[in-house]
């Protein structure tokens, strides 16, 4: 797999001098910020005024764009494209594979002179027509019919991508079929986020709020990951074909001592980060945060909240730029949810939360009314979390992100919200009705004149917790760092849309000198039925898997099993009310799911018996041959000292070797079986008895980095 051997490959990174001074200094950040990103401030000079205000309308409010200005926006973007080098375009989109898609264009076209001009026009900015056939379509569409469009998102800027020799004009678009149906991420999240708008903007008409601002959906998302040296990453072939390690056993530190969490940041990494940052600022990503993760190798970069669409796109970028910058430095970005058995996964922490443009209706307020927006919109996030808890669960359920969830910082697959002390005795008292004072003072009725001020931090902080609430927004942990955010935003969006929708039809109803009464009750409501989603403790304990049962709370631990709540019948109604998903998409994002989760299992039972075959059972037979002809040479000359321990040591390798066999047949029958869980079972035999071969063979025979050096030599 590599020039390298194992062990030349450490020696290479131990001779490895790190000198790379960053070039950003203070003055240049605010220059370089946005450099390489088609703003509604870049492009302004490109347009005529009029123009310009139609865009701007577009991209504020969501509203549609007018036909007869593509031209002239297709104009401005070539313009600005060219000044910035660019000699391609293309349409950048998010088909069901997980990651991007993109086919570049030049802007070249013949003239009637055999010559070339430079021309980009409305009809190729609005729609394009990329070869389809091999995107999942789960039954959408057969291979044979390979047409589908893109179409331009106006509200996520085009942005420039360079590489060593080209650079190329992206523009950001959704992806369908033929027929209409969505064929990728961003479709349904883009209709999601409408359907959360449009019950916003109803709940904060309900509460007499006229100048409220334009409704939005927030994201901020922390991105976990791995970091190792390339040259160790290519002596390993289960890292190169599947993001993880299928083999590895524990080195005898790792994270025990949680010395790496926030420790000082080695050279090497920091240059990454570094030149990570310049990248990230100069495609308007705003990149805030940057540390050691609790494993070693591990960290983390948060970036700060924008509007939910523009920050799924820029997370989309974020862990391409990682990838890229990694190389360049001689690293590898790893964003497997476990890359290493035994140690921290890594997650996706989805930090979303829902307001206008100038207010945030999940923060606790300085007079009543505001008090009561917010807690209104967090019993609707209750109710939805509780009824969809199931559904939630789907936007997580991937193969990597099952070897995660449950354990070293991962939620387990049982959804539940966190609320912290304080906001769960505010619930009970709303429950029971009337005013009682708190754990902190102070009037708790819901009238909206009689409700005081709560503080703004009402939680500490539940790192165990699924759906954590952490002061102004929900934290979702559960997802996985290679996941993109538009699954589980998606889900966010349309289920608290739907409880939002109930509360405001009931609020219309009623006269305004019962809103008071009503709201109350309404809220009263909501938590006596929902309050079983509410678990503020440890949720990795035996006590609470079995207190979930108890309560009736769904635990699909395995993806198969969850991804089956996608076509329940109730969620199928929930997303094709509010049009994010028709029922036909719905069932065609079961099949690619399904597909895929088959797909990467089947693949890494085939690869970890590739190993084990060719690269563990040979040197294990090494070193048994090994023993054994030390053996005969001590029985030779009559010397008995240490015979018994080699004997047994012969004895233990040739009993794993028997054992790695019959897993391999094992694996095999399950591999040709195609029987995900066949497969996973039999390779979590196999692992473990080559596993501790690994501790036994000759440290000079053996092909394979161990944990000790991918985590720690970088």
């Amino acid at each position: 797999m590599s020039s390298f051997t194992r062990k030349q490959a450490i020696a290479s990174i131990a001779a490895q001098s790190i000198d790379k001074p960053s070039s950003i200094s203070e003055d240049n950040i605010p220059e370089m910020y946005g450099d390489d990103v088609l703003s509604l401030k870049a492009i302004r000079k490109y347009l005529p005024g009029d123009v310009f205000l139609k865009l701007e309308q577009t991209v504020k409010e969501g509203s549609n764009l007018d036909p007869l200005i593509a031209n002239d926006i297709a104009q401005a973007m070539k313009e600005w494209a060219l000044s910035k080098g660019a000699s391609h375009y293309t349409h950048w989109f998010q088909p069901l594979t997980g990651s991007t898609a993109e086919k570049h264009d030049s802007f070249i076209e013949v003239d009637s002179n055999d010559g070339v001009i430079l021309k980009f026009s409305g009809k190729n900015l609005i729609v394009g027509e990329p070869d389809a056939s091999s995107f999942p379509s789960g039954g959408l569409r057969s291979t044979f019919e390979a047409r589908g469009y893109t179409a331009w998102d106006p509200t996520s800027p085009a942005f420039i991508k360079r590489a060593k020799n080209g650079t190329t004009l992206c523009i950001p678009t959704a992806f369908c079929s033929y027929t209409g149906e969505a064929l990728d991420k961003k479709t349904p999240l883009l209709r999601s986020i409408q359907a959360i708008n449009i019950e916003i903007s109803r709940l904060l008409k309900c509460f007499g709020e006229k100048d409220a601002g334009y409704p939005e959906a927030t994201l901020g998302a922390e991105q976990e990951y791995f970091l190792i040296d390339k040259r160790l990453f290519m002596c390993r072939p289960d890292l190169i074909q599947t993001g993880r390690t299928l083999f590895g056993a524990e080195p005898p530190k790792h994270q025990q001592l949680n010395d790496h969490y926030f420790g000082a940041i080695k050279p090497r990494i920091i240059a990454f980060m570094a030149e990570v940052d310049q990248e990230l600022w100069k495609l308007g990503i705003p990149a805030k945060t940057r540390h050691n993760e609790v494993a070693p190798a591990q960290f983390e970069l948060a970036a700060m909240f924008e509007k939910l669409n523009l920050a799924v796109d820029h997370n989309m970028m974020i862990m391409e730029v990682l990838e890229q910058i990694a190389d360049r430095n001689g690293l590898v970005c790893l964003m497997h949810e476990k890359p290493f058995a035994g140690i921290n996964g890594s997650g996706k922490h989805n930090n979303w939360s829902i307001g206008t443009d100038k207010m945030n209706l999940l923060k606790p307020g300085k007079d009543p009314h505001q008090n009561a927006i917010f807690l209104t919109t967090l019993c609707a996030t209750i109710q939805a979390v509780d009824k969809y808890g199931d559904l939630l669960r789907v936007s997580t359920a991937s193969a990597g992100n099952d070897c995660r969830l449950g354990g070293h910082e991962a939620p387990p697959a049982i959804i539940s919200i966190y609320l912290g002390e304080q906001l769960t005795d505010v619930i009970e008292q709303i429950e029971k009705g009337g005013a009682k004072s708190s754990k902190k003072g102070g009037e708790l009725r819901i009238g909206v004149d009689a409700l005081p001020s709560l503080p703004r931090d009402t939680t500490d902080r539940n790192r165990t917790s699924p759906f954590a609430f952490t002061g102004n927004k929900f934290e979702f942990r559960a997802p996985g760092s290679n996941q993109s955010c538009a699954g589980c935003n998606v889900i966010i969006n349309t289920i608290v849309a739907e409880a939002l929708d109930n509360i405001s039809t009931e609020l219309e109803k009623c006269s305004k000198a019962d809103f008071n009464d009503t709201l109350q009750k309404i809220l009263q409501k909501i938590i006596k039925n929902h309050k079983r989603i509410i678990f503020n403790g440890d949720n990795y304990s035996k006590e609470w898997v079995k207190e979930a049962k108890k309560r009736g709370l769904p635990n699909a631990p395995e993806t198969p099993q969850a991804l089956k709540a996608l076509i329940a019948e109730k969620n199928i109604k929930v997303l094709e009310k509010y049009n994010v998903l028709s029922s036909t998409e719905i069932h065609s994002r079961y099949e690619v799911f399904m597909e895929e989760y088959n797909t990467k299992v089947q693949i890494e039972g085939e690869l970890a018996l590739n190993m084990a075959r060719t690269m563990i059972i040979p040197v294990a037979i090494r070193q048994q041959s090994e023993i054994v002809a030390n053996l005969e040479k001590l029985f030779k000359i009559e010397m008995e000292n240490g015979l018994d321990a080699q004997v047994q040591n012969a004895q233990w390798i040739g009993n794993l070797i028997a054992s790695l066999t019959l897993y391999c047949n094992d694996l095999e029958n399950a591999v040709k079986s195609a029987n995900p869980k066949k497969i996973l079972s039999s390779m979590a035999k196999l692992r473990s008895s080559a596993d501790e071969l690994e501790e036994l063979v000759n440290d000079e025979y053996w092909p394979l980095p161990k944990y000790g050096e991918m985590l720690f030599v970088y």
